[in-house]
């Protein structure tokens, strides 16, 4: 059997939340039988030696370790770490390529998947931005699962295989055959972007019309909020009701995210196209919030990119974690530093935080509080300043009457009324933001330098602001902050210009004392 000695077939991987074409290199020597895996391997990647050498036997070709022979597998380039088993298929072919087993055309198409014992591909997480980032580099086809083919049919413009086994794609391109089985190319299937009947509408939630108010422009806004009252009030309920009353995602945004989930292994759909809902529990780690590890993984922080991070129970989360929320909170993005890199993940999100007033939960309520006044400041210094003040807006969801709650439901749908009002907020918006090249999508998302461009104040109400300003003594990110407010309170009234009533509102949103 005469042997070429060398091959070449292209795979990739996610690192961070990018992904990385890699070469693999097969050399094939005589000698000794050894079989080595090179280029910074993990250990699902040096186990791949075992598995592709039994989905190579299983498949009708005789085993790598039957021959005496030297092989050699490289991962190119060497200075990325290679994690995963998403190898297997490509070191498969190449393998069969070198000892001139097949003959194909390696060029242009890419090869992903893991390999059972018995030949047959298995599932893999991060299809969809390494098929992105297949398209960018020129590759005209991509083989991998057949689980994951419908997430890759997502991208235009490159030819999808979705396979069951590394026999089914070596009957597809070995060139040594004579009748060959071709693998008919995946077909895009029609996402569906029809919201599903709200679980949770406003109308089932009795009084609390402030706070449905201000998570009405919240979401018209994308502005951060907070609710505190007592326990048992309605504030996980109306968290609850509020992702279903935001637009749905846009294909950009949608294609980001689910990216993001596919990466992180937490993708249940084709594509996500409604904003993500993310609810850890209070005594979450910190790198499950924030994320990290020796080579960082996004955490909450980043899986609630473009959605709702509701955060109940807001002061009981460990303090480095309310306070690692500074960072995303102002600039929408997360940096991660450790010892082998730092990571930037994106983490634009609408912070929804509820809490009680004092540990007991009756602080300023009918019932009587049974905390010590150092056990409540205790409580309420687990909140620090800096974080107050990137919250837009603040909210008391007190105790409603038995009599209220007795009330019959009209079967008013309160949600999909705020729904469209919200819409309509966001088109102005977007017409508003259409010229800007950094991609503000929302009011709360403008800087300084956009507020002075795009949000206009007659003189009236900004003396009435001023006045209020130096009265509450606000700081300058907490007087941006209203400002951007009013002009979101003002989008939904339709208003062309901020109002004197917009600006009062919004001023009613800044956090009291003793919350």
């Amino acid at each position: 059997m005469s042997i070429k000695n060398f091959a070449k077939v292209y795979s990739a991987q996610t690192t961070l939340l990018a992904a990385k074409i890699i070469d693999i290199e097969v050399d094939l020597s005589k000698g000794l039988h050894s079989f080595s895996v090179v280029g910074l391997p993990d250990k699902a990647v040096e186990e791949s030696r075992d598995r592709v050498s039994a989905a190579i036997k299983n498949s009708g070709f005789k085993s790598p370790k039957s021959k005496n022979q030297k092989v050699v597998i490289s991962l190119a380039p060497a200075d990325i770490k290679k994690e995963g088993p998403v190898f297997d298929l490509g070191i498969a072919l190449a393998y069969l390529l070198s000892c001139d087993e097949i003959k194909f055309d390696p060029e242009e198409k890419l090869f992903l998947g893991e390999l059972s014992l018995d030949g047959y591909l298995r599932k893999i997480n991060g299809v969809l931005p390494i098929v992105l980032e297949a398209k960018k580099q020129g590759f005209k086809e991509v083989f991998l699962p057949k689980e994951n083919a419908e997430e890759g049919v997502l991208i235009d413009g490159i030819k999808i295989y979705g396979i069951e086994s590394l026999k089914e794609v070596i009957e597809h391109l070995d060139e040594k055959q004579t009748n060959n089985k071709l693998i008919i190319q995946a077909k895009k299937t029609e996402v569906n972007n029809k919201k599903s009947d709200y679980l949770i509408d406003f109308s089932d939630i009795k009084g609390q019309e402030r706070a449905k108010r201000g998570l009405e422009i919240a979401a018209a806004g994308g502005h951060n909020i907070a609710m505190y009252g007592p326990p048992g009030t309605g504030k996980t309920m109306l968290a609850k009701a509020f992702c279903h009353i935001l637009p749905e995602l846009s294909f950009d945004d949608s294609l980001e995210t689910t990216s993001i989930h596919s990466i992180a292994g937490t993708l249940n759909e084709t594509l996500i196209t409604s904003p993500p809902f993310r609810t850890p529990h209070h005594t979450s780690s910190h790198v499950a919030i924030v994320g990290g590890g020796a080579v960082p993984k996004p955490g909450e922080i980043t899986l609630a990119h473009r959605g709702v991070l509701f955060l109940d129970e807001f002061p009981e989360f460990e303090r480095r974690v309310v306070e690692a929320l500074r960072q995303p909170l102002e600039d929408r993005v997360i940096s991660i530093s450790r010892a082998k890199g730092t990571a930037l993940f994106p983490a634009s999100f609408i912070l929804v935080a509820a809490m009680n007033p004092c540990p007991c939960g009756n602080y300023g309520s009918t019932r009587k509080c049974i905390c010590t006044p150092m056990a409540l400041e205790r409580y309420q210094r687990k909140i620090s300043g800096p974080i107050i003040d990137r919250i837009d807006m603040w909210i008391e969801v007190a105790n409603i009457s038995h009599e209220k709650l007795s009330e019959k439901n009209s079967g008013y749908k309160e949600s999909e009324v705020k729904r469209k009002n919200i819409l309509k907020a966001r088109t102005i918006q977007q017409e508003r933001f259409s010229g800007i090249r950094n991609r503000v999508k929302t009011n709360s998302e403008m800087n300084s330098k956009d507020l002075s461009q795009l949000v206009e104040l007659k003189d009236d109400v900004q003396k009435t602001l001023n006045n209020a300003a130096r009265t509450m003594d606000l700081s300058p990110r907490a007087y941006h902050r209203v400002i951007k407010l009013s002009r979101t309170i003002a989008d939904l009234d339709e208003s062309e210009h901020i109002k004197e009533g917009h600006v009062l509102e919004a001023l009613q949103y800044r956090p009291k004392q003793n919350i």
